[in-house]
């Protein structure tokens, strides 16, 4: 769900969509150091006391849902299913409040929310594997209003915002049918699953989740992807998009298109202008030790097309790096820097993709954080300015405003098989 904040007057509307980050940071890997043995005890009979049976490996948390760090998922509950083999399950239970200056129209100086209270269910092997995730959410975003859980349930994607099955047709090819993360953007939806706790300004041209089938092929270094979707979760079937990745250790490269070769003249919270567009992408992933470091770079053009309302089309360039380093103790300290610009002018009535035809943004923002285990304590501290912003188009209640500030905390509970009974 990203959502580009358009205000008139007097009156926000958020247009929305959403980015999923193309590189998902691997999970850990299992500890292969083993200690070596000491040599068996005599017993008080003389005889060799039998050595013990050495531990099993702990269980390393799963791939879903993705997570770009520094936050890291618990590894998984795992339950009988019975004719359904073995099913893994987590969780999360999150809280945010907010403090901001210059709020939009309707908006406020304060606010608080349940921000994520979900469950994650999934079978991840055997050809027949499936992924369920389920539950209460909100989805905080840079230069949008704030939109309580209640709401972004009902006017996003329900109660079941992702759910999809995977059929492992072989030990490198794999569909998915359902409703699906985006292949777009560097930036996840939910809020556990990125650095910062809101997302960003290049992820306000994005879409979200999507409904259709995606085909996923591993050849060796490179893992391709090919989706037919609805877009913005528009129930019109007219996106095709596709990724290729290249991933050498530390090292990642994506590439991702995608776009509407159809038209959607409809609009809602939802589906923004943007499920018109075509969207493009170019994202480097460096992964080792205590550093992730993330730049990523964005094009998105929404054409010409009055049939549906754009009379003059309008396109959106940008740019962004995101970092995090790992200190001891649990602490890191996650970075983003975002730069984008929009083309066209009022005078042409060029599509509003931003702050106004022809307007641009840049933000930072810097999220401290803490994790012990399952517990984790973070905050945002962000800043936006808005450059040749529109009348009504900025921040503010009138409008008029070029800067954001924004304070925010979230606190909250990772689930897994750290749940043991007394």
């Amino acid at each position: 769900m990203k959502r580009f904040c358009v205000l008139s007057r007097g009156v926000a509307i958020a247009l929305l969509g959403c980015g999923c980050l193309i590189h998902a940071q691997s999970a850990p890997a299992a500890d292969s150091t083993t200690a070596q043995a000491a040599p068996p005890a005599p017993s008080q009979s003389g005889a060799a006391t039998p050595a013990a049976t050495p531990a099993p490996a702990a269980p390393s948390p799963l791939a879903t849902p993705a997570m770009t760090g520094p936050l890291a998922q618990q590894p998984p509950a795992t339950l009988d299913a019975g004719p359904l083999g073995k099913i893994s399950v987590n969780g999360i239970v999150t809280g945010m409040g907010m403090l901001q200056g210059n709020h939009f129209a309707g908006d406020s100086v304060g606010d608080a929310a349940l921000s994520n209270a979900q469950i994650f269910i999934q079978k991840t092997d055997g050809w027949f594997q499936f992924y369920i995730q389920a539950g209460a959410y909100t989805v905080p975003d840079l230069a949008t209003p704030f939109i309580n859980t209640a709401r972004s349930m009902s006017d996003f994607w329900g109660a079941v915002p992702v759910a999809y099955v995977k059929l492992q047709a072989g030990k490198n090819t794999s569909f998915e049918i359902g409703s699906l993360p985006t292949l777009i953007g560097a930036e996840y939806t939910f809020s556990f699953e990125n650095m910062n706790i809101e997302r960003g300004l290049l992820w306000n041209q994005e879409n979200a989740v999507n409904r259709g089938v995606q085909v996923n092929q591993t050849m060796g270094k490179f893992t391709a992807s090919l989706s037919w979707n609805d877009g913005f979760y528009s129930g019109r079937y007219t996106w095709l998009w596709g990724s290729l990745t290249y991933t050498n250790g530390p090292h990642s490269l994506a590439f991702v298109a995608g776009g509407n070769y159809g038209k959607t003249a409809f609009q809602s919270l939802a589906v923004p202008v943007q499920n018109n567009s075509s969207i493009y992408n170019a994202i480097y992933t460096y992964t080792k030790g205590a550093w992730i470091v993330q730049p990523y770079f964005q094009y998105t053009n929404v054409p010409t097309n009055p049939a549906i309302g754009v009379t003059k089309g309008a396109s959106t360039t940008g740019g962004a790096i995101l970092l995090s380093r790992t200190f001891k103790h649990g602490f890191s300290l996650p970075v983003r820097w975002e730069y984008i610009a929009s083309s066209g002018s009022a005078a042409d009535q060029a599509v509003n993709l931003m702050f106004g035809p022809g307007s641009a943004g840049q933000s930072f923002t810097v999220t401290p954080t803490y994790q012990a285990g399952g517990f984790f304590v973070r905050g945002d501290l962000g800043f936006v300015h808005a450059s040749s912003i529109a009348p009504g188009y900025g921040f503010g209640p009138l409008g008029m405003s070029q800067n954001q500030p924004r304070a925010v905390v979230e606190m909250g509970f990772l689930f897994g098989n750290n749940i043991t009974e007394h």
